[in-house]
């Protein structure tokens, strides 16, 4: 199982990166435009930031096949080893085919659908992000799409992986992995409340005061 954060914030990454166990980072133009830090100072930061063993997803800005493979190309000799994200239009998709043919290794991004999804992978995307939450927002149920694009790519495109994405609660998160999901990315305030639950301070305290009343310390 792949644990990302979906962010930019090299900062945050860096105190995250010490303490949960990340495959990497993942950004988009948006989480890019709001640090106001152009992605080619960025990327190095966050690479450095999470390791050599970890893994960094940005993406490209073209409409168009041929600009996407090249923007994409650009990404890759800036980073080695980036996944380039695709969105998963018409022309996404014949980018993703030809980046396949050119080793450079890519995400399908802004899945809405399962049959989306797996056209991506069919494609050659090496990742699909189908977006959790945003097709909630739409009235549609995030969970059981990804459910149907995970069952999909197992009979039929198996070496490709779902890395769900679009989360506002932890809830949904864990629910993509009991599909049987191999990747997540995680915003920043979704990841720490996957830690921060109350009754944990709680109890550590009793804990404490336990000890220390028998004791009269609070170490070993």
């Amino acid at each position: 199982m792949e644990l990302y954060l979906d962010t930019a914030n090299v900062a945050e990454v860096e105190r995250l990166a010490r303490i949960y166990p990340l495959a990497g980072v993942t950004t988009n133009p948006s989480i890019i435009a709001a640090g106001k830090t152009p992605v080619w100072d960025v990327l190095p930061r966050l690479q450095k930031a999470v390791g050599p063993e970890g893994t960094l997803f940005a993406q490209t800005m073209s409409r168009d096949a041929q600009g996407m493979v090249e923007e994409a190309k650009r990404l890759s000799n800036a980073v080695p080893g980036i996944v380039v994200k695709i969105p998963v239009t018409a022309e996404g998709l014949a980018a993703i085919k030809l980046l396949k043919k050119e080793g450079i290794p890519t995400l399908g991004t802004a899945v809405y659908s399962a049959s989306q999804g797996l056209l991506a992978a069919l494609a050659g995307a090496k990742y699909v992000a189908p977006y959790v939450n945003r097709v909630d927002a739409q009235g549609g149920d995030g969970i059981r799409m990804v459910q149907e694009l995970q069952s999909l790519l197992e009979m039929h495109a198996p070496e490709s992986k779902v890395l769900a994405a679009s989360f506002k609660t932890p809830r949904q998160a864990l629910d993509c992995l009991l599909a049987g999901c191999e990747a997540i990315t995680l915003p920043l305030d979704v990841a720490q409340q996957m830690l921060g639950t109350p009754a944990v301070e709680s109890a550590i305290e009793k804990f404490e005061q336990d000890w220390n009343n028998a004791f009269g310390t609070l170490n070993l």
